[in-house]
């Protein structure tokens, strides 16, 4: 009679029990039973339940305006001095985070540093699963090492679950650095918001399909991460009202937008927007300030750099 045995050691079935029974306790991962035969209805009645499912995100996302505002208030106060903030997580929750740094260049022009995402297995993970990294603290900390965390920079852990262990690691290691700390997630009461300086818990509940964060906890995390960035850069003056003042004109259309913002900003003839921007080297903000200022494209830069980059600030020291 052949005899088995279990190829990865027999702590394999036991470990897979413990986290099975923890996954039961989570929110996003409850089974709906009215959902259980969602694949017998018709197309437009599914999307139906999606787009009513959809509808209860934001509703989470403002329950917990507070804690992202005071989050983003400790970000911006140490980019302010130099710091970088840094998303990390696995799968969907990392490629959001990667998605929100990635755009934070063109929008913003900030340089790719100072807004960095991590995904646990590296950049290939964003196109495909790399088995096992999110299970793992020890790459959290060996990514951060290698990134040469400081007490100036912060780090937004990102998890639906609450539970991952890069995520989970990635915090309580920045948080052993001084780093300041965020914790994102969609369950009650997680790990991560517990290692967290700062953690805000997005419950949006049960999916629509059990256990698929990537649909209303995903939409969740992609508002906040809005947010964070968003917002930081505003408060960082990176935006004149709600105008993108820093934005990078890498291609044609943001070439149009830059003229188009510009021209927003002071009521200028066309002719003289591009006198200014060629002056200025295609920099919007600094074009806006030379013709509300009526200013030179030298004397715009400098009075920049002595606001820290703030046009309305500059303008107003220009003007009084």
């Amino acid at each position: 009679m052949p005899t088995h045995s279990t190829p990865a050691g027999d702590s394999a079935p036991s470990t897979y029990s413990a986290l099975r029974a923890q996954l039961a306790t989570l929110t996003t991962e409850a089974f709906r039973p009215e959902l259980a035969e969602i694949d017998r209805l018709p197309t437009t009645e599914i999307a139906a339940l999606m787009n009513r499912e959809d509808q209860t995100v934001p509703a989470a996302v403002a329950r917990q305006l507070p804690a992202i505002a005071a989050a983003i208030d400790a970000t911006a106060e140490r980019m302010a001095r130099g710091g970088r903030l840094v998303y990390m997580g696995a799968g969907t929750a990392g490629r959001l985070g990667v998605l929100d740094a990635s755009e934070c260049p063109p929008t913003f022009n900030t340089d790719p540093s100072e807004v960095v995402g991590l995904i646990a297995g590296g950049p290939s993970a964003l196109v495909r699963s790399v088995e096992g990294a999110e299970d793992s603290r020890e790459l959290a900390v060996a990514d951060l090492t290698a990134l040469g965390l400081t007490a100036d920079d912060t780090v937004v852990g990102v998890s639906a679950s609450g539970r991952t262990p890069y995520a989970v690691g990635a915090v309580a290691h920045a948080r052993a650095l001084g780093a300041l700390t965020i914790g994102l997630s969609c369950n009650a009461d997680s790990a991560l918001a517990a290692a967290a300086e700062h953690g805000i818990e997005v419950v949006t509940g049960p999916e629509l399909l059990t256990g698929s964060t990537r649909l209303k906890a995903g939409t969740a995390q992609k508002l906040v991460l809005n947010m964070i960035s968003t917002i930081t850069m505003i408060r960082l003056g990176k935006t004149y009202g709600n105008l993108m003042v820093d934005v990078r004109a890498s291609n044609d259309k943001l070439q149009a937008r830059s003229r188009r913002i510009v021209a927003l900003a002071t009521g200028a003839t066309d002719e003289r927007i591009e006198t200014a921007l060629r002056s200025a080297d295609g920099e919007v903000k600094t074009a806006i300030l030379m013709i509300l200022a009526d200013i030179d494209a030298k004397t715009a830069e400098r009075r920049l750099q002595d606001s820290r980059g703030h046009l309305r600030a500059a303008l107003h020291a220009t003007t009084t």
